[in-house]
């Protein structure tokens, strides 16, 4: 059947629609935020190749749509990270299944434009940071031929200069920085240990590599960079020991123009750039505890650090905890303001995501058995719960929006078995509340992994790409 409309109703609709419009385009430009991309591991197609879910955040309201053209091609398959550089201008993409990174850079609209892919060093990328300067990757596994899946081995950080103005291509990923003749920094519960070579043109290369034989396997987690760029953090867990234990690889990040080792480091050099006066910019040098890394609970899942970089906290899968830290030239002390004088606070179950408010005192995390979010508040380290919030099914990744530090979102798994979702938040400054934005949570592509933002604006116009 047919529904008629006389006269009347038909001018009520069509002001119903001029309004409807207007708000999508008031929307879009001034009320529009920040854009939030949400790489989805498994889209539709032959290959499963990966998507990226653009969504504008509503300064009103905190509602989150995805923008008309959205979703995108990722580049690869099964993306599970994401970073954004320094200038908010490019987003990078790690897809695990290609051992590959690709470079979007990101139009004023949120449109995303692929412009250069490299391969990691690795096996099997699992998470990335940036730090301006450069791009830090963790790889499952180092890529040597022993390694696959059904052989595992520990796994490595390596890090790529990014490009900066006046380049070629702006933001693009140079080559990995050496680690005397490897290009990546393995992970060694054994500790680290130099060895020498020299090369044909009587060239001392000096390699670290692991202290004595590594049979563990060391499976990383995580990766979280201070906002002074200097020091880089790595979680990872022992799969061989049982229960299993979990550590925390630190390293000092060797700036441009330096020879001077950062203090409770050692970092690898050669004799060619000890001549030359300074380090490569980029390199790696592991900080030192009693020669081993620093233990991290038994399987630690999440790191995150706050805004003065004074403290590191990290998300412990299994014991369901939030292990804090205080920071001194990088070094890690555990902090004793948690349960019975530990540095244990006590999260939901199976927490997977952590981000610290980088204006605020407070700290949230994502607690993937349970579909919650726990709330802190932050007091010289010592975290205090503000209350659990219910999100979308599985919480796998959460951040903060960068343009107001208002908005919370995270990234859902599991939504109604076709595809996930985005739970989206706003909250509250003063008390570090959350509440519900219009309509959450939002439909996402299938098992969303990742979350990334920038500030509506911060990018040059799409029409010179």
């Amino acid at each position: 059947m047919r529904m008629k409309f006389n006269k009347s109703s038909q001018l009520m609709l069509v002001s119903a629609a001029s309004l409807l419009a207007a708000g999508l385009v008031t929307a879009c430009g001034t009320l529009t935020v920040d854009f939030v991309f949400v790489t989805s591991s498994k889209a539709a197609g032959p290959n499963n190749y990966g998507v990226v879910d653009v969504f504008e955040i509503n300064q009103q309201s905190g509602f989150m749509r995805q923008i008309p053209t959205s979703p995108f091609p990722s580049g690869g398959r099964d993306p599970v990270a994401e970073a954004i550089s320094t200038d908010q201008t490019n987003l990078y993409v790690l897809n695990q299944d290609d051992n590959s990174i690709v470079q979007f850079v990101i139009g004023n609209d949120g449109k995303v434009y692929p412009q250069n892919t490299v391969n990691t060093p690795g096996i099997f990328p699992l998470a990335v940071a940036v730090n301006g300067a450069n791009l830090f990757v963790v790889d499952t596994y180092q890529p040597l031929a022993i390694c696959s899946t059904a052989a595992p081995c520990s796994g490595s950080v390596a890090v790529l200069p990014i490009a900066g103005p006046g380049s070629p291509s702006s933001d693009s990923l140079g080559s990995p920085v050496a680690n005397g003749n490897l290009n990546y920094m393995p992970l060694c519960a054994t500790g680290y240990a130099p060895s020498f070579a020299t090369t044909s043109n009587n060239i001392k290369i000096e390699t670290f590599n692991c202290q004595g034989a590594e049979s563990d396997v060391i499976v990383p987690t995580a990766i979280n960079v201070l906002g002074s760029g200097s020091f880089v953090y790595v979680t990872a867990y022992d799969t061989t020991a049982s229960p299993n234990a979990g550590y925390i690889f630190a390293f000092a990040v060797a700036p441009p123009s330096t020879s001077a080792v950062p203090p409770g480091g050692a970092c690898p050099t050669n004799s060619n750039t000890i001549s030359a006066g300074t380090l490569p910019p980029g390199t790696l040098c592991p900080l030192i505890n009693g020669g081993l890394p620093f233990r991290g609970g038994v399987h630690p899942s999440a790191i995150a650090s706050d805004s003065t970089g004074n403290y590191v906290y990290v998300t412990d899968l299994t014991s369901g905890q939030v292990l804090g830290y205080s920071t001194s030239s990088g070094v890690l002390t555990a902090l004793t303001s948690g349960s019975n004088g530990t540095n244990q606070f006590p999260a939901g179950d199976q927490p997977s995501a952590i981000v610290a408010d980088p204006q605020y005192p407070f700290i949230y995390v994502a607690n993937m058995q349970d579909s919650t979010l726990t709330a802190y508040s932050m007091s010289s380290g010592a975290l205090t719960s503000l209350g659990t919030y219910a999100t979308g099914l599985q919480p796998v990744a959460i951040g903060i929006d960068p343009s107001t530090n208002h908005f919370l979102y995270t990234a859902n798994y599991l939504a109604n078995g076709v595809s996930g979702s985005v739970s989206g938040f706003e909250l509250s400054p003063t008390a570090g509340t959350l509440l519900n934005s219009q309509n959450s949570p939002y439909n996402a592509n299938a098992q969303p992994t990742a979350v990334a933002a920038i500030a509506h604006g911060s990018s040059p116009s799409s029409s010179s790409k």
